[in-house]
């Protein structure tokens, strides 16, 4: 490959994946799911304009690290500590429930077996995509229908982005399981060390940054710290801890969402991603997708897939809701708010990939739940908040 064809991709793949997610957004469709399409339609199993590259690998890794990093500094501390201990429970569910079932819907199609075998932890990871809850989709319906201030909508953003924290530690263990020589006491104690390490760092970044903040408010030396400790901390979690890169970027995204200027450093952040990083990540995914691989088999597993990942959200979510005392509408509405999912499946699906707990093939079935669960969730909360009073 001559070194400035990467030029020439790199132009195909901003423009397809541009042009598509207008269309997918014109059809009231999520957008990734149009840059996902486009990487499709320009890669190897269609059109064969663009080929996977380590360059293109690169590039998406920085995509995905900084959408990690976005997520984080999305986070809002107070609105978790509103709901607290209601929405880590809710979480838990919303976590559990999805990755058992998961599991067992990949073994029924593909036989059970013993646990810490590689079938067992292939399985396991089927129900780590089953975990994720987009935030972004489910705050957009909610703030559309002016519900996201009300007890049900703060407890839905709480429990979602609990969910997603729990959710990328659970990928963590897998990952790290998956490796016969690697002790689950040590896994344990690695994730652990990691956290206390990034509670320490974390403490003395925030308390620079506000100081900095405070000095020169809304300056670019802010988010160029900011990406600075993203990818330090990415880098330290994964070449110290043994714990995914993905989860050293998003704890840097919570180190800094308290400051004054957290928006501001998002702000920069999504001028990086949405332009180039973030359009190259979404369209690799469509790269990877092996469409030629398509059987019966394959596409009866993606729609079972979609059906146990949305059925176990609602069932997860809405019956702890329920048993956290939240009436029987206010529980679904719960239930049927967390089922969303968008960036972080696709986040968790590509580390799978490239750790090897799955295959190409499999994305089909991801982008199907995506795209259903996208459009599936404001047209349901629609009608359950029809007749429910403003402020709830």
């Amino acid at each position: 490959m001559e070194v400035y064809d990467v030029f020439k991709d790199l132009a195909i793949i901003i423009i397809s994946a541009k042009f598509l997610a207008i269309v997918a957004r014109k059809l009231k469709m999520p957008q990734v799911a149009g840059e996902i399409i486009a990487g499709l339609i320009i890669g190897p199993s269609v059109l064969g304009l663009v080929e996977q590259t380590d360059f293109l690998l690169q590039m998406a890794e920085i995509g995905v690290i900084l959408l990690m990093f976005s997520a984080g500094l999305e986070t809002n501390l107070r609105d978790l500590m509103k709901t607290g201990f209601k929405a880590l429970l809710i979480a838990c569910a919303g976590v559990f429930i999805p990755l058992v079932g998961g599991t067992l819907l990949y073994m029924a199609f593909y036989g059970f077996s013993s646990i810490g075998s590689d079938a067992f932890f292939k399985a396991v990871f089927i129900g780590c995509i089953m975990t994720a809850t987009s935030v972004g989709i489910t705050v957009q319906a909610l703030r559309e229908m002016g519900r996201l201030k009300g007890t049900v909508g703060t407890t839905i953003l709480s429990a979602a982005i609990i969910d997603d924290i729990i959710g990328i530690i659970v990928l963590t263990f897998v990952i790290a399981f998956k490796d016969p020589d690697v002790k689950p006491l040590n896994i344990v104690g690695q994730t652990a060390l990691f956290f206390v390490f990034a509670f320490v760092v974390g403490i003395i970044a925030y308390r620079i940054f506000k100081v900095v903040d405070n000095r020169y408010p809304h300056t670019r030396r802010i988010p160029i710290a900011g990406l600075a400790l993203c990818f330090a901390m990415a880098y330290i979690a994964e070449e110290y801890f043994g714990i995914a890169d993905i989860t050293g970027a998003f704890v840097a995204g919570i180190i800094l969402c308290s400051i004054r200027d957290s928006e501001y450093i998002a702000e920069k952040m999504d001028i990086n991603s949405y332009m180039l990083f973030g359009p190259v990540f979404f369209a690799s995914i469509g790269l990877k997708t092996n469409i030629d691989s398509l059987d019966g088999t394959i596409l009866l597993f993606a729609a079972a897939f979609v059906v146990v990942a949305l059925v176990t959200k609602i069932v997860g979510c809405g019956l702890m809701a329920k048993l956290c005392r939240f009436k029987n509408n206010e529980a679904l509405k719960i239930g049927v708010g967390m089922m969303t999912r968008g960036e972080v499946a696709l986040i968790v699906a590509q580390k799978g990939l490239s750790v090897g707990l799955m295959t190409p093939v499999y994305f089909t079935a991801v982008i199907l739940l995506i795209i259903v669960s996208s459009i599936a969730t404001p047209i349901i909360l629609k009608v359950l908040y029809k007749n429910t009073p403003e402020n709830e």
